[in-house]
């Protein structure tokens, strides 16, 4: 029975099913009345996004409830912008997961929300526009008396805000978080989502210290390390220490968490030719605890236009696999982990995800022809070919010049532009 406890992974799938969500309960001062509450705190992943911590606080001596949500993972390595057009009243019941550093900007009335002037939430686009007409709302009985002028002038922005939910006429929201821990729901998962626009990008030197990311140079810590004199459990590869060739046949082995459930797990890696393509590095975990199994370009995105299919980089990961393991990835993917949203989804919802799943599995038995479009602006992705030399009659290959916004995800946008045009020709 212990070893069955262990084994559970630390971020569980949430579920209407599961009889103990294991929640953790801690007493809390509240900082309203200055008695004792209740927090709760929860770790769940929510499908097609990643692991989070879920807390709520409740007082009973004065009424207080507060809820938030913080990443459970690390910071991404890019900020994420994302762009929605909100023009049906499913958009306004799309859920959102914001965290600390996302600014919320609606273009059409020229209103923002700073980053880090609220905390993390779960919630909808519906949500947000009531949360911010109760935070102008909160003080306009003293501002009636005391500056009647700027609470008309309030009060005519509230009308603005209310009058966005009757949806008269579409409007933008631009999500911009430098944490990359934003996400917005895809109601129409997992086919594309033409209402939202999404751009990752670099963060400055500036956004990495709001995240207190500091280069090893920043915080002096290059001394220290110098001075350990390569003792420590990690030491330091002098150049030309191990050609090209050593590499190629060593198998490298290190402990990392899971990016499933978060237990320590082993990761090996290995540098391999592939084949009339490049060198790369394959990293493959396999995780004890939960089952989870990864190889390790995640900048390529995804589309199989019979099945209306739109998969973002980033979604799947790197991956050195074959057509069937792509597949199958996803259909794991959409089988184990949309029980979230599916539980409580629409019943035209479920049947989508349902008939989807039953046209995947027509592809991986052989019944049903696709065409699979992989698109990687880094040019880091690849498809055997059966016929090499001679043209492969199923694999049509076309090369092109990035766009701004692909350079802006790949951090190319920096570098000198002749740079990165060479790069792209």
């Amino acid at each position: 029975m212990e070893t069955k406890e262990c084994s559970k992974p630390i971020f569980r799938n949430l579920n209407a099913d599961d009889p103990d969500p294991e929640t953790t309960e801690i007493e809390s001062l509240c900082m309203n009345c200055r008695e004792n509450g209740i927090t709760r705190l929860l770790l769940t992943k929510i499908p097609f996004y990643k692991e989070v911590v879920i807390m709520s606080f409740e007082c009973e001596q004065c009424g207080l409830k507060n809820n938030e949500i913080q990443p459970g993972g690390k910071v991404d390595e890019k900020g994420i912008r994302i762009t929605l057009n909100v023009q049906t009243e499913g958009d306004l019941n799309r859920q959102v997961v914001k965290s600390d550093y996302t600014s919320i900007k609606i273009v059409e009335i020229d209103f923002e929300i700073p980053a880090q002037s609220q905390k993390g939430e779960v919630t909808t686009v519906e949500g947000m526009i009531d949360r911010a007409v109760a935070g102008l709302k909160q003080d306009q009985p003293v501002r009636r008396i005391q500056n009647p002028d700027i609470a008309a002038q309030i009060d005519q922005f509230i009308a603005k805000l209310l009058n966005l939910k009757s949806l008269e006429a579409p409007f933008t929201m631009v999500f911009e978080d430098i944490s990359g821990n934003s996400y917005v729901e895809n109601p129409r998962a997992p086919q594309k989502d033409p209402g939202v626009e999404v751009v990752r990008f670099n963060r400055n030197t500036d956004q990495d210290h709001i995240l207190g990311i500091y280069t090893s140079h920043e915080v002096d810590i290059e001394s220290e390390s110098t001075a350990s004199n390569n003792t420590g459990l990690l030491r330091k590869i002098e150049e030309g220490e191990f050609t090209l060739e050593d590499l190629h046949g060593e198998v490298l082995q290190f402990s990392t968490p899971c990016p499933n459930c978060s237990r320590d797990c082993e990761t090996n890696m290995k540098v391999t030719t592939i084949p009339h393509f490049k060198d790369v590095v394959i990293m493959a975990t396999n995780c004890d605890s939960c089952g989870h199994r990864s190889n390790e370009s995640e900048t390529c995105s995804l589309e199989i236009p019979e099945l209306e299919l739109s998969v973002g980089p980033y979604a799947l990961g790197g991956r050195f696999t074959t057509v069937e393991g792509i597949l199958t990835a996803m259909k794991d993917q959409l089988t184990s982990e949309g029980t979230m949203f599916v539980d409580s989804a629409e019943e035209e919802t479920k049947h989508r995800m349902a008939k989807f799943t039953s046209q995947l599995e027509e592809v991986l038995e052989g019944h049903r022809q696709i065409t699979l479009v992989l698109d990687d602006p880094a040019g880091n992705s690849y498809v055997q070919s059966f016929t090499h030399p001679e043209p492969d009659p199923d694999l049509v290959v076309n090369r092109y010049e990035r766009t701004f916004a692909h350079n802006e995800e790949l951090g190319l946008n920096d570098m000198k532009t002749e740079n990165y045009e060479t790069e792209a020709s």
